[in-house]
């Protein structure tokens, strides 16, 4: 009786299912080291996130999709534990709305929802997405005992990716694989955000094409800079586990609508992002970069794997040719 009531309102998507089954480990995660509080953002975000693509659908005559349920996951992952509930609500509102629903629903996006949603509070209200932070739990219950863990109020106590910009000091490796460390609510843990990443590329789920790029990008570009002697960028490494990196090349670079489809424009597409964050981590005033990196990157998706189709029609025809005058 529920399953039908579900699939009534909702399209039937196993894919997206299979990505909220690789999430839930980091938001059990999330609520670990940061507190219940947490669950409730992620409680009030999906039910605005869903009514908003409920409301656009309807007038189509349309299903929702269970794919903005992985859009109000990811988006409340890479959102500070301390966030005011109205901002990331106001947030998911207009992500759906102009990351999705004006470009005609579901399969039709250009770019990323959860990515427009987050650039959108980013920009817009920077006090409580750059500057006020929670401490992350260590040792048991550590969050599961908490409404929310305590707040960060000084430099010295902030995100890995503030505190190397800030004083040149690096988090122990140790901390950065774990998660207990200050940041945003489920891009802490480098372990779990990997484990997540191999289940969906054995699932054949996310494009390890894709990913592959992203990190050949990153550690490339971030490699000659670093050893040039650059003093504004940590290792590559510690680069590679700090911030939003790796829970942007599993979960929104690899996104099946707004990135490349062709395998040649996975590559490039990966590439791509992994190039523009080093760039803008080494020489903008913003510490991450993976969102712009990967919304600048969508714009060129649909040139990119056009120029790829026509490139291999014009040699096929080449071959054709060849082929004739042979015979």
């Amino acid at each position: 009786m529920l399953k039908e009531s579900f699939s009534k309102y909702f399209m039937n998507q196993k894919m997206m299912r299979t990505v909220i089954i690789s999430l839930i480990p980091i938001i059990i995660g999330s609520i670990f080291f940061f507190g219940w509080r947490t669950l409730i953002l992620l409680s009030l975000v999906t039910v605005f996130g869903v009514g908003t693509e409920y409301v656009f659908e309807k007038r189509n005559k349309k299903k929702i999709s269970e794919a903005v349920f992985v859009t109000c996951i990811l988006y409340t992952m890479t959102l500070p534990p301390s966030i005011p509930y109205w901002i990331a609500i106001v947030g998911i509102i207009f992500g759906v709305m102009f990351g999705k629903a004006v470009f005609g629903g579901f399969g039709r996006n250009v770019f990323n929802p959860a990515l427009v949603a987050r650039a959108f509070v980013y920009v817009s209200f920077p006090v409580p997405l750059t500057i006020q932070w929670s401490k992350a739990a260590s040792g048991f219950p550590g969050g599961f005992a908490t409404y929310i863990t305590e707040g960060v109020e000084a430099v010295s106590q902030a995100t890995p990716m503030l505190i190397f910009r800030n004083s040149g000091d690096m988090v122990d490796f140790k901390s950065l694989l774990i998660g207990n460390i200050s940041g945003s609510i489920g891009e802490t843990s480098a372990i779990l955000i990997i484990l997540a990443g191999v289940y969906l590329i054995y699932k054949k789920v996310a494009s390890w094409e894709i990913m592959a790029g992203t990190l050949l990008g990153f550690l490339g570009l971030g490699s000659i800079i670093y050893f040039r002697g650059n003093t504004e960028i940590a290792n590559p490494l510690f680069a590679l586990v700090s911030g939003g990196f790796l829970f942007g090349t599993v979960f929104m670079a690899t996104d099946p609508v707004s990135g490349a489809k062709t395998k040649e424009g996975k590559w490039i597409y990966g590439v791509m992002i992994g190039v523009i964050t080093m760039i803008i981590r080494t020489y903008s005033l913003f510490t991450g970069g993976m969102m712009f990196a990967i919304l600048i990157s969508n714009t060129f998706v649909p040139i990119l794997d056009e120029a790829i189709k026509g490139l291999k029609k014009h040699k096929k025809e080449i071959k054709k040719k060849k082929e004739g005058v042979a015979v």
